[in-house]
């Protein structure tokens, strides 16, 4: 039975793609900070049939990170780690110029120095599974310049940058960066609000990163958009 970990898995994306995999057999460590909200999104995945632990708490922190990979060998091991957990930095954003630096600082820890830190707890196991992966979930604003994204998405290029450096680091794994694309979630909601335009679900997002684990590229970054139209 593959195991997965995904951080920020009780609601949008992480939860979407948790269902995914829990409907194909996955084994799913989640993790998430509402612990209610968590513990609901956990017993709800796991009628269909798969062991799913959730471990509340915050990803910045190194004790959390451990519970979450010791969670992940009490499963029997660990195929796919999925950085989903992310801040903005400041709510709803703000322009370069007003952009608190402690603000800045949180979304580097979350977004970066977090990622990469369960990265490093994970590789012994990640290395020893057949098919290891890690996902870094992206954003377009890691390679678009938009204003009052700045502080997002430099730290989301700093996380693409250090997954295109673990692939090269580890060979021996699948690492991939993905823009998931335009999405109506609590996260774009706190960065824009008042923002009363349609937005895909994140559900529609999660067939691309399906697609990605049934057809196994090449390491690199990939948009989920692009996934999705190259199928049609």
């Amino acid at each position: 039975m593959s195991v997965a970990i995904i951080t920020g898995a009780s609601k949008g994306l992480g939860r979407a793609l948790a269902a995914g995999l829990a409907e194909r057999g996955w084994d799913l460590v989640l993790d998430a900070r509402t612990a209610d909200v968590l513990e609901e999104t956990a017993r709800e995945l796991g009628k269909h049939g798969s062991r799913v632990v959730a471990v509340a708490g915050d990803v910045t922190d190194a004790g959390h990170r451990a519970e979450l990979v010791s969670a992940a060998r009490d499963l029997g091991g660990l195929d796919l780690l999925v950085s989903n957990a992310s801040a903005l930095g400041a709510e709803p954003l703000v322009r370069l110029e007003s952009l608190g630096l402690d603000g800045l600082r949180a979304a580097l820890e979350t977004n970066v120095v977090a990622a990469l830190g369960l990265v490093q707890a994970s590789l012994e196991l990640l290395r020893a599974g057949a098919e290891g992966t890690v996902i870094a979930v992206s954003s377009d604003a890691a390679a678009e310049a938009y204003e009052t994204w700045g502080g997002y998405g430099a730290s989301k290029a700093a996380l693409d940058h250090l997954a295109a450096v673990l692939a090269v680091e580890e060979p021996g794994l699948r690492v991939w960066a993905v823009d998931p694309g335009d999405m109506g979630t609590d996260l774009y909601a706190a960065a824009v609000p008042g923002d009363e335009d349609a937005r895909p679900s994140p559900g529609s997002v999660v067939p691309a990163f399906l697609r990605l684990l049934a057809e196994r590229p090449a390491s690199g970054r990939y948009s989920a958009p692009a996934l999705l139209e190259a199928r049609r």
